[in-house]
């Protein structure tokens, strides 16, 4: 197992700061970059103090949509990792100011397409900026979760960056717009057809718990008695249900097998439920080592 640099967009997140903690257990380098910098303790873990571990990783300070703020940090990285992205995106907003009736706020929220960047991100020059779209400055699943994923798998692959990891998603949910999803498997698409000199790596996790966010525990317990009755009818429910029905997994269980994708140099291409449990596992019996 070699020394590897990598570089965590998004890696003060709840997910992201699991990926540069089984990084920084590896003994590897790690920059995580945000517009924050460091992560808000309380909010990913269950203490506000900073674990020890997190004196290894260099908190930088940049932001996703102006890649000439966290291009330099690219440099000789074994492997860029985005975990960042939209759940729910703001238009009530607009109806809690009374700018938007509810009914425009819903229509805007579940239509079938918004704007992404103002250009197509593979036509911007490198260390070129990302606008948004919308005529507000929206936020949308098509910038946040589609093209500054792009564009940060892009700007890997000017610095010759050899891995790339997307953290997708297994499917959408009932109660998501149906473009969540649709955005996630277009950056996943655009990237593995435009940027082939990079190995890609697509985690398409389910739902993420974790005993530190208290609330994710019985949505986790929903979702796999869910899994359960969905296994027993033959997948007939993912259809229907989406992400409700696939397996919640532990952030800290993807973040290991994130880490061992990207140690795994045969590692490429979609990383479903089982296949993320079997790196876990792998990573697992390493650390037994």
């Amino acid at each position: 197992m070699s020394k590897k640099r990598i570089v965590v967009c998004g890696g003060n997140g709840f997910l992201g700061s699991r990926i540069c903690k089984s990084a920084v257990s590896r003994g590897w380098d790690v920059t995580s970059f945000s517009r924050t910098g460091a992560p808000n303790w309380s909010s990913v873990t269950s203490s506000p103090t900073p674990p020890s571990w997190s004196t290894s990783v260099a908190w930088e300070k940049a932001d996703m949509l102006k890649p000439s703020t966290y291009k330099a940090l690219l440099k000789d990285a074994d492997a860029v990792v985005h975990s960042t992205g939209i759940l729910m995106e703001a238009d009530y907003k607009g109806v809690l100011t009374g700018k938007e009736s509810i009914w425009a706020g819903l229509s805007r929220a579940f239509s079938a397409t918004k704007g992404g960047s103002s250009q197509n991100p593979l036509e911007r020059e490198e260390g070129g900026s990302l606008e948004p779209g919308e005529r507000d400055g929206q936020l949308t699943y098509e910038l946040m979760n589609r093209d500054s994923a792009i564009t940060l798998a892009q700007e890997a692959s000017f610095q010759n960056v050899p891995s790339f990891v997307y953290i997708s998603a297994a499917a959408g949910a009932p109660m998501l717009p149906k473009r969540y999803i649709t955005t996630k498997r277009d950056a996943e698409s655009t990237i593995a057809s435009s940027l082939p000199k990079l190995r890609s790596i697509f985690i398409r996790p389910g739902f993420l718990y974790d005993s530190s966010r208290a609330f994710t525990l019985p949505i986790a317990f929903a979702g796999a008695a869910g899994n359960m009755v969905n296994s027993m009818v033959g997948g007939r429910l993912t259809a229907l249900a989406g992400a409700a029905v696939e397996k919640p997994l532990k952030a800290d269980l993807v973040a290991e097998a994130v880490i061992e994708a990207i140690d795994d140099e045969g590692v490429k291409g979609v990383v479903g439920t089982q296949r993320i449990e079997d790196l876990a596992n792998v990573a697992w019996r390493r650390g037994m080592l």
